[in-house]
């Protein structure tokens, strides 16, 4: 099968160098767009539409940290980024339209080995809601 868009699930923490990397590799070889999406699930659904914050101009109705840490994480990439969307509630809720406006066939998550994953998997969530093949990462 050929993939023509990833779509990375990121989260602020350096482990997403791992699924950045994971993901160039793949998008390098495949000749495939990349994306990332960052939800900030914390306060719940603040502002219910994603932001390509790549495209949108004016001021971001989100954390100014946070926008900082998702540039960094594109400037990190090694492939270009078409779209960083950003946005607050939960991914599952908006993957499948996110995914089809947007043409993205595949999609990659980490799942870290910890307790609290066991206990509550965001991960589990997506492979149970994902239109589209998934690649979960383990991250230690």
């Amino acid at each position: 099968m050929e993939y023509k868009h990833i779509l990375v699930a990121i989260e602020l923490s350096q482990d997403t160098n791992i699924l950045i990397d994971r993901a160039t590799f793949f998008a390098n070889k495949l000749d495939a767009d990349l994306s990332f999406v960052y939800i900030d699930g914390t306060h719940g659904e603040i502002y219910p539409e994603l932001v390509d914050i790549k495209q949108h101009t004016g001021e971001l109705p989100f954390n100014e940290d946070a926008v900082k840490q998702l540039r960094d994480f594109e400037a990190y990439s090694e492939h270009n980024i078409k779209h960083l969307f950003m946005g607050t509630g939960d991914l599952t809720d908006k993957l499948k339209e996110t995914v089809a406006a947007n043409q993205v066939d595949f999609l990659i998550c980490g799942h870290h080995h910890d307790f609290w994953s066991k206990i509550i998997s965001h991960s589990k969530q997506l492979i149970d809601k994902s239109p589209v093949d998934i690649l979960v990462v383990p991250i230690e």
